[in-house]
């Protein structure tokens, strides 16, 4: 609080020297006090501004909900919303839905449907952008079907879907594995005039393939490409991996030619899938090589990225290969993921198919913190 402290003390400082605070100053005030949770204070700050005349509109109390919910605060914001309505003001919908995506944020859409009928019965009506946010709660945990029912809804209601609601649509409808019903809506989304953009094409070959429809997600990826559609490396990160999954090497190795040669620059993401690939098809020299790649391209190894890799070198019983890049996990400081942990010690402690391979790990803080090797007597 020392800074907020200095804050205020600042702030009461120009009040007694005759300079009047204007909007910014409050609102910084107010978030700042939200932040540290004295919602006391910041309930004194909006008052006084309200009483100022410096809170006409309702960009100011947006921003308060809207950062409370953003940090998960939502009872606090549906608290200061109420205080917000107490103290004469008149919500917007931007304030209400605002609200809404900080219920569905914590998956609690209903609470989010109680604010969309206050939202009504205040005399407003919900946007298109509304609409998105009650749509992606529904879908975020898995009730696609109550998601369906609100599109049918707003749609009758006159809002016009957008590529958004597309989206959020066709993700959880492939995720829940509705993929037919997935493959009509998009169809219906083309004939509608919906622009349709990569995003929607990535979220549609990504469901293709997580349903085993990667042979239909092969065929829309060479009309893609044949239509000069912008791709971008999702699009062939998303790609390169149906390749790996159908045991077309080279294939995937000629995708990944492409990134550089249209432009574009590989993520941590692709030499990942290369590199796991490669070494689930035993080419151990080549995901070596794809891993100087990464070094090369100052495309810094991240602790998923070789956390990753050590797992699937151990899956594969490629003990020394293991050891080698848990060595350049411990060299870079990275810490090991509970599941590469979990692992580890599956396979090297009491009954574990590579015990009598423990002593090829690295003697290093790694193994010392999964309590694998002795420590040395004094």
């Amino acid at each position: 609080m020392g800074r907020m402290d200095a804050a205020l003390d600042k702030f009461n400082q120009m009040v007694n020297q005759g300079v009047s605070p204007d909007k910014a100053v409050y609102r910084c005030l107010v978030l700042g006090s939200c932040s540290h949770g004295d919602f006391v204070k910041a309930k004194e700050l909006i008052s006084e501004a309200v009483n100022r005349g410096l809170c006409s509109n309702s960009v100011f109390f947006y921003s308060v909900i809207n950062d409370l919910c953003k940090e998960g605060k939502v009872k606090e914001a549906q608290d200061m919303f109420h205080f917000i309505v107490g103290i004469g003001q008149r919500p917007d919908v931007i304030m209400y839905t605002s609200l809404m995506d900080g219920y569905c944020l914590v998956g609690k859409v209903e609470e989010a449907l109680r604010v969309l009928d206050a939202m009504k019965s205040a005399g407003l009506q919900p946007t298109a952008v509304t609409y998105a946010i009650l749509l992606n709660g529904y879908c975020k945990i898995g009730r696609i079907a109550d998601g369906l029912s609100l599109f049918k809804e707003m749609s009758l209601s006159g809002v016009k879907p957008t590529t958004i609601m597309y989206n959020i649509i066709l993700d959880g409808l492939f995720r829940s594995g509705r993929t037919v019903s997935a493959k009509e809506k998009f169809c219906m989304m083309s004939e509608s005039g919906i622009p349709v953009g990569i995003d929607t094409y990535n979220i549609v070959l990504s469901g293709l393939c997580k349903n085993n429809c990667t042979g239909e997600a092969i065929e829309l990826f060479k009309k893609l490409r044949a239509m000069n559609v912008k791709i971008d490396v999702i699009t062939l990160n998303i790609m390169i991996s149906a390749m790996f999954k159908t045991r077309r090497i080279e294939e995937a190795k000629d995708l990944f030619a492409t990134i550089s040669a249209i432009g574009l620059v590989p993520s941590v993401v692709t030499y990942s899938l290369m590199m796991t690939n490669f070494i689930k098809e035993g080419l151990l020299a080549e995901a070596d090589d794809m891993f100087l790649a990464v070094e090369k391209a100052n495309c810094a190894p991240n602790s998923r990225l070789l956390n990753h890799v050590v797992r699937v070198l151990l899956e594969k019983g490629a003990v020394v290969k293991g050891a080698n890049y848990l060595a350049k996990l411990d060299a870079k400081q990275m810490s090991l993921d509970v599941s590469t942990i979990s692992l580890i010690v599956s396979l090297f402690s009491g009954e574990g198919k590579l015990r009598e391979h423990v002593k090829l790990l690295p003697v290093t803080a790694i193994a010392r913190k999964i309590n694998l090797l002795p420590m040395k007597s004094c």
